[in-house]
């Protein structure tokens, strides 16, 4: 039986993409595992590595699956329906990659994408309670992270490297100063500072 957990994170940021995970496995992993927004980075990180050893230990019968999706999507389409894009993408490729659907599917939240034919949960706070979902967002987290950091060097006056690209007031303040990057959801800046940025 093929269980999938999926969870993403990076909803409700300034600037960056919305990090969509999956995990898929026919056997639930043993170690330990909890909502990745209640552990530290280095816990997070050092989880991160036993999924990996995990999945790599088991080609067969269990994968991991990310989708990005660009802030200039989630402009045009606004969050929740690129959040239902990503989990319409991870499911389907996740179906092409095992040669079926799977048996079940948990996500984090009340929302799903319109997918006929499918056994897909939805449950608040999945993240806390069902484990593969605890292994996807803490996939999400890591890899959404790493890429932050990454684009951090590139555009360093917003503090991407400590926040993300969330809302605090370093970053706030870059906006004012600076204007937007590339990386910008323009929607959710003009939503935070008033539009007057813009005009």
């Amino acid at each position: 039986m093929w269980i999938c957990g999926i969870d993403e994170t990076g909803r409700g940021a300034l600037a960056g993409p919305l990090c969509v995970a999956a995990f898929c496995s026919q056997k639930i992993p043993e170690f330990y595992t909890n909502d990745s927004k209640k552990l530290t980075p280095k816990t997070r990180k050092q989880i991160f590595k036993q999924i990996v050893e995990f999945v790599n230990n088991n080609k067969y019968t269990a994968l991991i699956y990310i989708v990005f999706i660009p802030n200039h999507i989630i402009d045009k389409i606004n969050i929740l329906n690129a959040n239902l894009l990503g989990f319409k993408i991870v499911i389907e490729k996740i179906e092409k990659r095992i040669g079926q659907k799977p048996d079940i599917i948990y996500i984090d939240g009340d929302k799903k994408p319109d997918m006929q034919n499918y056994n897909i949960i939805t449950q608040v706070k999945a993240d806390s309670k069902i484990k593969v979902v605890q292994i996807a967002s803490i996939i999400a987290k890591v890899t959404r992270d790493k890429l932050m950091d990454h684009l951090a060097k590139k555009y360093p006056y917003y503090n991407f490297h400590n926040n993300k690209g969330y809302y605090d007031i370093y970053h706030a303040e870059s906006i004012i100063r600076h204007g937007i990057c590339p990386l910008h959801r323009k929607t959710f800046v003009k939503n935070l500072l008033q539009a007057k940025l813009f005009h």
